[in-house]
């Protein structure tokens, strides 16, 4: 399959790398406005079309499909041209910046036929997959919570603010590991100095059954964090993705709780102090995974696990935090996509 990447800024390079190392694909052309980028990366890949002619990309029908790595704001333009071109489409996260977007662009593939797919790339982490894996085998008990921080010093975006930028990385981690979305969202955020957009915030996302989930997202952050927790009854897991050694740990440590002859006027707690595992996870690039599945769902017309609808869900949950903001930050449901 045959793959042009449009925008060569951030994350462009980074697709480029992994597309030109897997063998069920061709990096066939690479597409943007700056001339020395394209320059860049033309020197890395001489066998790839560099072009600044978005249309030039598009009427070539030798191109299968493309993975559009721009600024947010024009990811639902650019999927929306590639798809009425005939093309496959691999965006990167967010899938769009409304819901009414997000919605057409699903409705648009799902009648042309072709695979959208966001680009959630952790979840094609092996990390990831082992805490998904945990809970299907219910290793964790009950679920009683998710706390996860994602801060670091920029990169400060001019179009979207802090939340668009990284939350979706943790909500469709948990997305994947719950296998369902939250139903409402309670946000709190700040507008760092000189910047006119939240530069960090808290969300509170009430998946039901006891479940709450916390998100913190930061782009001001002397120190880089990328730590999720989550609790159960029975264990409790870390998830540290800057530990390329150990990425996941499995704690059988915990609170038991039982109550006494007099009912709930007595309840004892006790504290259980077990072992701290670490489960083998395999080392590979989430990158690399995920272009491997895009290929794969585009040449035989299988449902991406990061599919137009996973990247609708996202973009919902993402419209109801900025209204939590703007009420003052109280509860906001999402609706079922």
């Amino acid at each position: 399959m045959k793959i042009a990447v449009i925008g060569l800024g951030y994350w462009g390079p980074n697709l480029t790398r992994n597309i030109s190392t897997v063998p069920e694909v061709d990096l066939a052309a690479m597409c943007d406005m700056d001339e020395s980028r394209l320059d860049v990366q033309a020197r890395l890949y001489p066998g790839a079309k560099a072009t600044n002619s978005l249309s030039e990309v598009l009427e070539d029908p030798a191109i299968d499909a493309v993975a559009i790595a721009t600024p947010v704001s024009t990811h639902f333009e650019l999927a929306k041209q590639s798809l009425l071109a005939g093309k496959h489409v691999l965006v990167e996260k967010p899938l769009a910046t409304t819901v009414i977007e997000a919605e057409e662009l699903v409705r648009l593939a799902a009648k042309t036929g072709l695979t959208l797919m966001v680009d959630h790339v952790f979840i094609y982490s092996p990390a990831v997959q082992k805490l998904a894996q945990l809970h299907r085998e219910m290793a964790f008990g009950d679920l009683r919570f998710i706390d996860s921080v994602r801060i670091n010093l920029g990169l400060v975006q001019q179009d979207v603010n802090v939340i668009w930028d990284l939350a979706p990385h943790d909500l469709s981690i948990f997305d994947y590991v719950l296998g369902r979305g939250p139903r409402s969202v309670l946000t709190a955020a700040r507008v760092g100095p000189g910047a006119e957009l939240a530069t960090l915030a808290h969300l509170h996302l009430d998946y039901g059954d006891g479940l709450i989930a916390s998100v913190h997202v930061n782009w001001l952050s002397p120190v880089k964090i990328r730590h999720l927790l989550i609790g159960g009854s029975r264990r409790s897991a870390l998830y540290n993705d800057l530990d390329t050694s150990e990425p996941v740990k499995l704690y059988d440590r915990g609170v038991d709780m039982a109550e006494g002859a007099e009912g709930r006027r007595q309840v004892f707690v006790s504290y259980r102090a077990g072992d701290v595992l670490s489960p083998k996870i395999e080392k590979v690039e989430p990158l690399r995974n995920l272009i491997k599945h895009f290929a794969s769902c585009a040449e035989t017309g299988s449902t991406p696990l990061s599919d137009g609808w996973s990247g609708l869900r996202m973009v919902q949950a993402l419209e109801a935090a900025d209204r939590s903001l703007e009420k003052g930050g109280v509860f906001v449901e999402i609706p079922d996509a």
